[in-house]
């Protein structure tokens, strides 16, 4: 989503406006104070006039509204070494009664899963047909056996976007903010938008440093507001067509948005259905318009691409195209570099172009065999035991990194503490790997390969060897794989407690309590069920001395001070605490017991199938939340937002009781349950709750697809996409 600059504060009061309005009164003409009366012939014909528009708009909506989609999609993003999951929300239009659903790219980007909601509330899994990240479009359809039953789909049609004129009046519809349907209503301010670099020429969009997009488009600018959510979605005419499709738009909404036109969506929806993709002819060069060079005709070579078809051909940055195939060129403008590039691209893969051009001032014939035009990204995954994420080399990230070819994987992450970090030498971002244990790795699928039948071996071998170039040197490095375990934390050894809570009382505390000249700790809780509760302390005593020993916190880094030297004494025995109560000191006997199990200390359960952490409740997590024995179960410690328990709507610090219709009261009972569930592989269950001071029931619907270490576990937030 693009945002609208800032705009200047402005202070607004009611005498302001009166006086601003009193000087307009002022400095208006006498005759111009008193408005003439409308004649009621006029008065009928705005108001007939007002109806036919509402009428027309209404007739507009109803075309298009009900073939809106809400798009839900499961993402995967990489950072750090890891995988992270997370969710989109987008809009999209029915194009087709089979289910065909155009949307942008950015909104499907990056996608494992999708759900669709249509206009009659039914929600439906979908599957990605193909996308074209150039145009930043996209096709889902609804999966096959979804509408079994349920009837003929409604969908809309394109109209022309090349009769769209400036002051046409448009609607925007879609799902702002993963809302359901809304339509907003405004007018084309431009049929050509570019946005221009800071040269005042094209400049060229992109999602990240290797993803191009926009580069064949000039958009429909409008007014109808759009905000994150509404990407996606059509903008439509006042005959019900679509002539475009939201991308872009101002800060919460704004008054400016951008619209794909109709037309490339119509030939990109097509192609995708199709083929899956666009096919494109790729020539190697990129070009500038004329207007600031002082040349009359043509366009500018700006750049040739290194072993490209350009330049093989003879094409030279520099040269002056002035024709193409014997068809007069002149681009002038930068509004002039999209079509002109379409028009290129649409050519059929390997035509032979003839480009008629200027160098030096001497006209030159060049013929330029074409090539397919290759996607700018490729693949990218996360290796989980190895703690990096590599990508597929494509010739525009080789070119991006001036790298000598487009052999092994690109390192794009490693993740801090993992076994590629702690190799020797380290294994960093951008390092290229050439092969493992001496097979030489030339793509991302044999990287794929390599790396799941080492981690297949038994027993694992203790390193793996890993040739990979760094800036031109090729190096060598020795990795130890260590596949994930799930570790209960270690329980420390129990020690002498006391059933209480405390905070240190340093010397300007004490002042203020009024003794500036006592120390100690203050009582804070006094933990009921111990035998300190059983003892005569209360809350507010200040313990000043353990066994005749003073006690004498200097700062709140002494705060664990009393606890410390409680634990050097032995379970069982007795402790004799000096306290100051009321202004007297008094002298407590209390019985020493064995510490209780912590929070931290607690044993937990990871399961990768629903990306959910739990752990046993302790005697803190009791007290805390005011818990009696009544209470059992599991405690969420971390969860992935978009795993399948986040998406049935467990939360952390959710109190896991039963599940289905089995109890849980421990650990154990829960390992036993979840482990049958992935034996029987329901496709839903209800998962009862304990939130705060209610029971809510949850329903997951696990997807027992097979999976991969290849893979992430991350957490990630709900990302609404677009504007």
């Amino acid at each position: 989503m693009c945002s609208s600059h800032r705009q200047p504060k402005c202070e607004f009061s009611p005498r302001r406006a009166a006086r601003l309005a009193g000087l307009l009164l002022l400095a208006m003409p006498a005759a111009a104070q008193q408005q003439p009366e409308i004649p009621p012939q006029e008065r009928a014909r705005a108001e007939e006039l007002r109806e036919d528009m509402r009428r027309l708009m209404g007739l507009a909506r109803d075309r298009v509204f009900p073939a809106l989609a809400n798009i839900s999609v499961i993402t995967v993003r990489y950072s750090d070494g890891k995988e992270f999951k997370g969710r989109a929300v987008g809009s999209g239009t029915i194009i087709s009664p089979e289910g065909y659903i155009l949307t942008n790219y950015h909104v499907a980007q990056n996608g494992k899963k999708f759900k669709v909601t249509l206009a009659d509330k039914r929600e439906l899994t979908a599957e990605l047909v193909g996308d074209d990240p150039l145009t930043d479009l996209a096709v889902l359809r609804i999966a096959k056996g979804e509408l079994a039953g349920g009837g003929s789909l409604p969908f809309a049609q394109f109209g022309d976007s090349d009769e769209v004129e400036i002051g046409d009046t448009v609607m925007a519809m879609g799902s702002p903010w993963a809302l359901s349907r809304s339509v907003t209503r405004g007018s084309v301010s431009n049929t050509e938008r570019v946005l221009t670099a800071t040269d005042d020429d094209a400049g060229e969009l992109r999602f990240d440093q290797d993803q191009r997009t926009g580069i064949f488009n000039r958009w429909i600018q409008h007014d109808a507001a759009i905000n994150p959510g509404n990407s996606g979605g059509p903008l439509v005419n006042l005959k019900g067509e679509i002539i475009g499709v939201n991308t872009r738009g101002g800060l919460l909404g704004g008054d400016m948005g951008f619209a794909i036109p109709g037309n490339v969506c119509k030939q990109v929806a097509a192609q995708l259905i199709e083929h899956g993709e666009v096919p494109r002819s790729a020539y190697g060069f990129t070009v500038k318009s004329i207007k600031k060079t002082g040349l009359t005709e043509g366009v500018l070579v700006n750049a040739v691409d290194n072993d490209g078809p350009a330049q093989r051909a003879g094409l030279k940055a520099g040269d002056v195209i002035v024709n193409i195939d014997g068809a007069p060129v002149t681009v002038t403008y930068p509004e002039q570099i999209p079509p002109l590039l379409k028009e290129l691209a649409d050519r059929p893969i390997g035509a032979t172009v003839r480009f008629d051009v200027l160098r030096d001032g001497q006209p030159q014939s060049v013929s330029v065999v074409t090539e397919k035009l290759k996607r700018d990204k490729g693949e990218e995954a996360a290796f989980r035991a190895w703690g990096l994420t590599a990508l597929e080399i494509t010739e525009t990230v080789a070119r991006n990194r001036r790298l000598e070819s487009t052999e092994g994987v690109l390192i794009s992450g490693v993740r801090s503490g993992s076994p590629g970090a702690l190799a020797e030498p380290p294994l960093t971002d951008n390092d290229v790997i050439r092969a493992i244990d001496g097979k030489k790795i030339r793509t991302h699928a044999e990287f794929v390969a390599a790396y799941e039948e080492i981690m297949e071996r038994e027993p694992l071998p203790e390193y793996v060897l890993v040739e990979f170039d760094r800036r031109g040197k090729l190096n060598v490095t020795l990795l130890k794989p260590k596949p994930e375990k799930d570790e209960d934390p270690p329980v420390e050894v129990a020690k002498a407690w006391i059933g209480i809570d405390t905070q240190p009382v340093v010397k300007k505390l004490a002042e203020q309590l009024g003794h500036p000249d006592v120390l100690g700790f203050r009582v804070t809780r006094v933990y009921p069920k111990t035998l300190a509760a059983d003892s005569d302390l209360k809350v507010g005593d200040i313990i000043t001395a353990l066994n005749g020993d003073k006690l004498k916190p200097r700062g709140m880094q002494d705060a664990g001070m009393l606890l410390r030297k409680v634990r050097e004494l032995e379970i069982g025995g007795q402790a004799k605490l000096t306290v100051l109560r009321d202004g007297q000191s008094l002298e407590l006997p209390v019985t020493l017991e064995r510490t209780r199990l912590t929070p931290e200390e607690a044993r937990r359960d990871r399961n990768r199938d629903f990306e959910l952490t739990v752990r046993e409740l302790t005697f803190f997590d009791r007290d805390e939340n005011r818990w009696d024995d009544s209470v059992q179960g599991v405690l969420v410690v971390s969860l992935e937002s978009a795993g399948w328990a986040g998406l049935g709507g467990i939360r952390p610090g959710d109190v896991i009781q039963r599940i289905g219709e089995t109890e849980i009261t421990d650990l154990k009972t829960y390992r036993d349950t979840m482990e049958k569930i992935t034996e029987a592989k329901p496709t839903r269950i209800v998962f009862v709750v304990l939130r705060g001071v209610r029971t809510q029931f949850q329903y997951v619907e696990p997807d027992w697809s097979p999976k991969s270490d290849v893979t992430g576990d991350e957490d990630a937030p709900v990302e609404p996409s677009g504007g």
